[in-house]
Order: C-alpha cells, then sequence, then structure tokens
C-alpha cells in the first residue's frame, strides 16, 4: 500500500511535465524505424547534435537494413568516422543488418531489442517510445540520471541500469513511456547542470532541488 501511495503521489506531481513534453520527438533527426535504430546505435556516448550531422550522407548512402546487408565493414567506416567508438558500433550495425535483414523486422519488444549487438536497455527505451510500442521500462539517459534525483523521485547514483530500476519501483507504469524523455527534455532545455532555470519548470513548486531560485 505504502509503494501505491508513493507511485501515485509522483504520478500527479509529473504530469504538468508530461503534458508539456507528450508526444515530443527525439532530438535524433530520424525518418523512420530504420534511421531511427542506426542513430541510437550511434549515439551512445557521443552527442545527438553529431549523429544528426553525419546521418544525412549515412543514408544516402544506405538507405536501409538490405542495403547494409551489401557492404562489408571498409564500406561503412567513413561515413561513421567523426562518431565515437565507431568501429565497434559498424560492426554492431552490420551485424544487425545480417540479421534482421529488411526495416520491417526491426523489433519493437524489449527482450528482442536487446538481443541486438549494440542496444541496451536505454536504447531500446528510445526506439520503443519513439515507435509506440508498449512501454518496457524508462528512458533513462544521462539527463535522466541527472535530473530525477536532483527533482527528488530517486536517490542519486551513475548507473543508468540502477536508475532506469529505481523509476520503474517509483513511477506507475502509465507512464513509462513518456515519463524518461519528458525529464530528459526537461534536463536539456531547463534543469541544466548548472544555473538551472528554475522558475520555468513546471515542477518547481514540487522539486527537492535544494538550490532553487524562486
Amino acid at each position: 500500500m505504502e509503494l501505491f501511495n508513493q507511485t501515485n503521489h509522483w504520478a500527479e506531481k509529473l504530469q504538468p511535465l508530461i503534458q508539456k513534453y507528450q508526444g515530443k520527438k527525439h532530438p535524433l533527426d530520424y525518418q523512420n524505424t530504420y534511421q531511427l535504430m542506426v542513430m541510437v546505435i550511434l549515439s551512445a556516448r557521443d552527442s545527438d547534435a553529431n549523429i544528426n550531422k553525419i546521418a544525412p550522407q549515412l543514408f544516402e548512402a544506405f538507405p536501409s537494413l538490405e542495403s547494409l546487408t551489401q557492404i562489408n565493414l571498409e564500406t561503412l567506416l567513413p561515413y561513421v568516422s567523426k562518431v565515437t567508438n565507431f568501429n565497434s558500433k559498424a560492426s554492431w550495425i552490420l551485424e544487425i543488418a545480417q540479421t534482421l535483414k529488411e526495416d520491417k523486422n526491426i523489433p519493437q519488444t524489449m527482450v528482442e531489442l536487446t538481443a541486438l549487438k549494440g542496444i541496451g536497455r536505454k536504447s531500446a527505451n528510445v526506439i520503443m517510445r519513439e515507435t509506440n510500442a508498449p512501454a518496457e521500462g524508462i528512458i533513462a539517459d544521462l539527463h535522466v540520471i541527472r535530473v530525477a534525483p536532483r527533482i527528488g523521485i530517486i536517490p542519486e547514483t551513475a548507473d543508468g541500469i540502477k536508475a532506469e530500476k529505481l523509476l520503474m519501483q517509483a513511477l506507475p507504469k502509465d507512464i513509462w513511456s513518456e515519463i524518461g524523455m519528458a525529464i530528459s527534455f526537461l534536463g536539456r532545455e531547463t534543469c541544466r547542470p548548472s544555473k538551472p532555470k528554475c522558475p520555468e519548470c513546471p515542477l518547481q513548486n514540487d522539486c527537492k532541488y535544494p538550490l532553487k531560485t524562486i
């Protein structure tokens, strides 16, 4: 009963944030599920801005998984060479292409997505949220890991898997799909690491951040 009351408490408190960012597209500038999956893999330990910059040329050359099945690693590398850990990521993407063969075979469940090389829970949650698949977890990117404890939802942790687990315990499942991305957008736009824009925050009355300026 205590946990139920806690999750209901946060569900109510977080509604203004969910309403603000409901359905807002991820900052990765993808056009379809194939592009989304590839860009999510490439974006690990890199910036969305950098991936958006290299994506047009990459997808002009290789517009589908099927096109990737026709090439080798040496052919792909020049298109992703400006991405962090590009050699491994390129290998993972080519392995996924050989496994799935066609775009229509891209899975939308946690078990199937995380079985693919280069896709962990965070990446799978992003793909599932952006494709409107039923949520099986909560996006816990670097912004969420930083902001969720600041708000007071979970204790501080640098571990994304632990942060996601804590969020799943603290929040009702019916908001899992949107809340991770909503907190991420809050961290990108308002709740900055330094000098957060607290007066602009939809959670300003409930946030636990001790240095609020309001």
